[in-house]
């Protein structure tokens, strides 16, 4: 089932991808922090221009704290993100040459970075076969019945049994595709649902007209 449900998605969402600006690597990493609890087009409202311009850690680093704070002041908790981001930049030039590094625990170590994000780089720079679950991820694969579990973590452990690594990393974009443009939390649009006859919550009654 995974596999046609996959086939249809990607049929459905063609240019599925991922919805960030950015043009470098570094350029992801400061965009994923900031879009916790935060929207991809507040995030791109503020550093699309700084980006376009070349933003690179030292550009951070030369703003400061107060200079960083400033620009991203419209985004959700602006002040720690700047902190972390000022802290991951600074790690980034003392130990890795300004460099992403390509594992996990690196990662991780990283202020500001979890599970979730590390996986977004992974998959997007690396193209390692992960699947970050946020939560049109987790809704959309619940509803499909490829997981049972409550938490993300517990849900990306189980989808990665069931989905196989050649849709990965690339089964991610489709699910937030499918999950912020059909398969919405409060209505979702069932009627124009690709994989409808393969969703427990539309045979279960959900409708919208």
């Amino acid at each position: 089932m995974v596999a046609k449900i996959i086939a249809r998605l990607r049929q459905a969402y063609p240019n599925a991808a991922c919805e960030l600006y950015y043009e470098t690597p570094y350029q992801l990493l400061v965009a994923v922090i900031l879009s916790a609890q935060a929207t991809d087009k507040m995030v791109n409202r503020c550093m699309k221009k700084h980006f376009q311009a070349g933003l690179q850690p030292t550009t951070v680093l030369d703003w400061g704290y107060e200079g960083l704070l400033q620009n991203i002041r419209q985004i959700g908790l602006a002040p720690t993100k700047a902190k972390n981001i000022i802290s991951t930049t600074q790690t980034l030039v003392d130990n890795y040459q300004g460099q992403l590094p390509a594992e996990r625990e690196k990662l991780e170590a990283l202020a500001g970075v979890g599970r979730k994000t590390a996986n977004v780089i992974l998959g997007e720079i690396f193209q390692q076969p992960t699947l970050a679950v946020d939560t049109h991820v987790f809704r959309t694969t619940k509803r499909l019945q490829l997981h049972q579990a409550n938490t993300p973590l517990q849900a990306e452990r189980e989808l990665l049994t069931v989905i196989d690594r050649r849709y990965l990393p690339a089964a991610h974009h489709l699910f937030i595709a499918h999950g912020r443009y059909t398969c919405l939390a409060r209505k979702p649009h069932c009627h124009r649902c690709p994989v409808q006859d393969l969703c427990s919550f539309f045979v279960c009654g959900s409708r919208d007209a």
